[in-house]
């Protein structure tokens, strides 16, 4: 019952009340000037409390969750603000919370909605990012070519070892090519040319490897077969039986001497 001229009659909402909080400028504590906006959900659980402790509580709310979200950019970093969200909006939910409870007023949930960024660091993330994903790529390319030239490496060495393989890879690579477009395809000498070719360059790298005598062992040794060949003549020379004496008798002519060789 109301008592006329003593008692005044005030009506309070009980429901959910969305209280959208205008844009804060702060600097986060990675030194990035940023502008964020947020939105508040909360309702009246004791409508004494909230109409006789605060002259209005709306308003009470909204100063409280400016202040807050203006405390929670100063502690964050540029990268909680934009990928950890749902930490940031439990800790301004219990920001606001905290004196909101002695009004009577409930605190449901806090989000933040938007984080605006000056065009200079916009311009920055972009320029990090297109670095970035231009790193991935050429990792992604030196790897792929890391592991093709391990199969080449492989390949090869399996047709060095069956040296039909090349051939057979040859004549696969002229079916590839023939069948995107109908061409003449003309070899100028043939795989097996190659081959023997490679054959007898080995086998002539070989011989030349070998202990093969020089130009110069070649003059001594035939200096040293002249030298023994005179040593042994002059010595069978000197072995040889001397002539025998030839007695001259006066008034005979006196016999010509006997040739060494008889």
């Amino acid at each position: 019952m109301i008592i006329p001229v003593v008692d005044r009659l005030r009506k309070v909402n009980a429901q959910i009340v969305t209280l959208p909080v205008p844009a804060q400028d702060g600097i986060t504590r990675d030194n990035v000037t940023v502008r964020v906006d947020a939105v508040a959900y909360f309702r009246v659980r004791d409508p004494v409390r909230a109409t006789v402790e605060v002259q209005d509580y709306q308003f009470a709310v909204l100063q409280v969750a400016q202040t807050s979200l203006r405390s929670i950019i100063g502690k964050s970093d540029l990268d909680d603000l934009l990928c950890n969200r749902e930490s940031l909006n439990q800790g301004l939910a219990l920001m606001i919370d905290s004196p909101a409870t002695g009004w009577g007023i409930e605190i449901d949930r806090v989000e933040i909605k938007d984080v605006a960024l000056p065009e200079s660091m916009k311009r920055s993330m972009s320029r990090q990012a297109e670095a970035e994903r231009e790193r991935r790529s050429r990792i992604i390319t030196a790897d792929g070519e890391f592991q093709a030239s391990q199969k080449l490496a492989a390949a090869a060495s399996v047709m060095a070892e069956t040296p039909a393989a090349l051939q057979l890879r040859l004549l696969q690579t002229i079916v590839e090519v023939a069948a995107e477009k109908n061409s003449t395809l003309v070899l100028p000498f043939p795989v097996e040319l190659l081959r023997f070719l490679d054959e007898a360059t080995r086998e002539v790298g070989h011989r030349s490897s070998g202990a093969d005598p020089g130009p110069g062992q070649d003059d001594a040794e035939r200096e040293s077969t002249r030298s023994a060949s005179a040593g042994g003549a002059t010595a069978n020379g000197s072995e040889s039986a001397p002539p025998a004496p030839v007695r001259v008798m006066a008034g005979t002519p006196a016999p010509p001497a006997p040739s060494p060789g008889r």
